[in-house]
């Protein structure tokens, strides 16, 4: 089991936190001293980052032959208390570590080509690249809570920066905005949880917390409230229904920055957190029932978006917020090893579809409509095959990697949620197949269109990663089954409780396929042949249309709550602020005191004639009330 850990010094265990310290140290030296080096510095993030994965090949070789562990050393210590820095090696950790430097490593070498025109601010677009890169792998190193939250925030930060990469733009500027706060209302979740956690253990050490969890030292009640609230933070960032609005608004920033957020960095974090905390999941049946039931929803309600929508990016965000959706259910449905897997499968085609979209834009004059594209095959041929391959992985076509992975996600469903869960999986799955196969149509295939007589194909420095990573595409699923010689499997490498071998449901992969080609079949007679009309669909559901163009209208629902709840209360509070707090609470304090020195005054002149006057007069009042009154005496 995941917490089943002993705490070890292999020198795998001892050196990986080289891999977030380099990309850091990247990120330090660049902002010091950019200005005085070439090309601001970029190359020590590309550097950094490319030592980086030398570091995970080191670690993983280590981790083969002598097994993982925590290492960690003393931070602080508050009474009874003791706060450390440590890592943990384990078969999640280095595969995330794996993950991350690879696709970071891809995408800073496209975004030499990609950003090469960004004189001013070449250098810091590769420094924030190096902080975000470090913030995540410092996140799926993390053994303790409280580090985990420090680079969780950290990673929020840096979104925050590359989204609103071009500022000057309002669009990135809100979008940006929009980001950071949306998954901020997760973060307060997911710090409420650790808080709870802690009060409850004492420590923030996740493998000691799964052992008092385990041993009954947790209560159900607080138990559930906390993995809920931790799963909170997990909606934010891997933008699940309904903190899912900011992430099609990131595409404002540049295209290589949605490649790693989408792939690699912040919306695979809130699985992976699911993933690294699945232990005390899995202690309550509430919790991962409403896990499954937020996946689900997610991945029907972004795909069916995806199908609508005419910006390429944009459908390429709705694809990659319900493929996060497909990750949860499958982690809701006990399917953790199936869900790793399709996160892994995802982020190769997902990186590889993005860095496509900004070659298609860098080649054909920015364009992003994928209604004014079509044809580019005959003009950018390895931005077409490759962004070909990515499509054809994403909507389950076999033997490539999402064929693999979905797969093992379906038959995880049916097992662990039964026939209802199951069918609904099914429809999202055909709806992922066909939106694939409307990009496939009308952008790669078909005949080149007038305007696009001069794309060219993009640099190399921008294809030879996309070549990277279509390879991968192409095999990582061959890694589900075990097919590779000395290689047991994937899910008999990385599970739960007990080795996983790869399940072979016939009639689960039967019906999978025969929805994925039909799928695409489906779009090649909607989009190719024309032998359904899609303006004909459009308006026989037109109410339907509307309402997924505008987004189920949940951006213009919050946007009133802001103007009329939130705003409102901001409103009165300022009032109250200034009413209340300030001109009675703080200005009236002081004007009482004014108000009376000011009558006191007159009886405190500070001269001595006034009180000897006073004297004086009080001496003979007292003297005319005494003899007043001796005759009654």
């Amino acid at each position: 089991m995941l917490f089943q850990i002993e705490t070890v010094t292999n020198s795998g265990v001892q050196w990986a936190w080289l891999a977030p310290t380099l990309s850091a140290s990247a990120f330090c030296a660049i902002v010091v001293l950019g200005r005085f080096l070439p090309k601001q510095g970029a190359f020590l993030s590309l550097l950094a980052i490319m030592a980086g994965f030398g570091v995970f090949w080191y670690v993983l070789s280590e981790f083969l032959s002598s097994g993982g562990g925590i290492f960690s050393v003393d931070w602080f210590t508050v009474g009874e208390s003791t706060f450390s820095w440590g890592i943990i090696v384990d078969e999640l950790s280095v595969v995330m570590l794996g993950l991350v430097t690879f696709v970071a490593l891809m995408v800073q070498m496209y975004s030499l080509g990609y950003m090469k025109n960004q004189e001013g601010s070449f250098g810091w677009y590769f420094a924030v690249h190096s902080l975000f890169a470090a913030a995540m792998l410092t996140l799926v190193l993390a053994d303790n809570f409280l580090l985990m939250y420090i680079a969780w925030e950290l990673v929020g930060a840096c979104s925050y920066l590359l989204i609103g990469f071009w500022y000057h733009r309002r669009s990135a500027a809100e979008a940006a905005k929009k980001a950071f706060i949306t998954t901020r209302i997760g973060d307060v979740g997911l710090l409420i949880g650790i808080l709870l956690l802690f009060n409850e253990t004492g420590t923030f050490d996740i493998t000691t917390i799964f052992h008092i969890a385990e041993q009954g030292g947790i209560g159900s009640g607080t138990l559930t409230a906390a993995v809920l609230l931790i799963f909170l933070g997990a909606m934010g960032k891997s933008a699940q229904f309904p903190l899912h609005v900011w992430l099609p608004d990131a595409m404002e920033g540049p295209t290589p920055v949605s490649a790693l957020i989408h792939a690699a960095t912040m919306v695979v974090a809130g699985v992976f957190l699911v993933a690294r905390v699945f232990p005390l999941f899995v202690m309550s049946d509430t919790a991962m029932l409403v896990v499954a039931l937020i996946g689900l929803i997610t991945a029907l309600i972004t795909a069916a978006m995806a199908l609508v929508m005419t910006d390429l990016k944009r459908v390429l965000a709705y694809s990659t917020i319900s493929h996060l959706g497909f990750m949860m259910l499958a982690l809701g449905s006990f399917g953790f090893t199936a869900a790793i897997f399709h996160l892994v499968a995802h982020a190769f085609a997902k990186a590889l579809l993005f860095l496509g979209a900004g070659s298609i834009a860098h080649g054909t004059g920015d364009k992003r409509d994928i209604r004014e594209m079509g044809g580019l095959w005959k003009r950018m041929p390895v931005t077409s095959i490759t962004f070909g391959i990515g499509l054809l992985a994403l909507g389950g076509i076999p033997p490539l990697s999402g064929f693999f992975s979905k797969d093992e996600i379906l038959v995880a469903v049916l097992d662990g949620r039964g026939p209802l869960f199951f069918v609904l999986t099914l429809v999202a799955a055909l709806m992922s197949a066909l939106y694939m196969a409307r990009l496939l149509f009308l952008v790669v295939l078909g005949n080149l269109k007038t305007e696009n007589e001069h794309a060219h194909e993009s640099p190399w420095v921008m294809t030879v990663p996309l070549i990277a990573l279509a390879v991968l595409a192409l095999g990582a699923g061959l890694l589900a089954p075990g097919l590779i010689p000395g290689y047991d499997g994937f899910g008999n490498w990385l599970f739960f409780e007990e080795p996983e071998a790869y399940h072979i449901n016939f009639l689960v992969m039967v019906i999978s396929v025969v929805l994925s080609i039909g799928g695409f079949a489906i779009g090649w007679a909607l989009y190719s042949r024309k032998l359904l009309s899609a303006d004909r669909i459009r308006e026989r559901f037109s109410g339907l249309h509307r309402v997924l163009v505008n987004k189920y209208y949940l951006d213009d629902l919050y946007q009133w709550v802001i103007n009329r709840v939130v705003l409102a209360f901001a409103r009165f509070m300022a009032l109250f602020d200034r009413i209340v707090v300030n001109d009675v609470g703080v200005n009236g304090t002081g004007r009482s005191v004014f108000l009376s020195a000011w009558r006191l005054r007159y009886l405190e002149t500070g001269k001595v004639y006034n009180y000897a006057l006073v004297m004086v007069v009080g001496v003979v009042a007292v003297a005319l009330i005494w003899w007043l009154a001796l005759p009654y005496a």
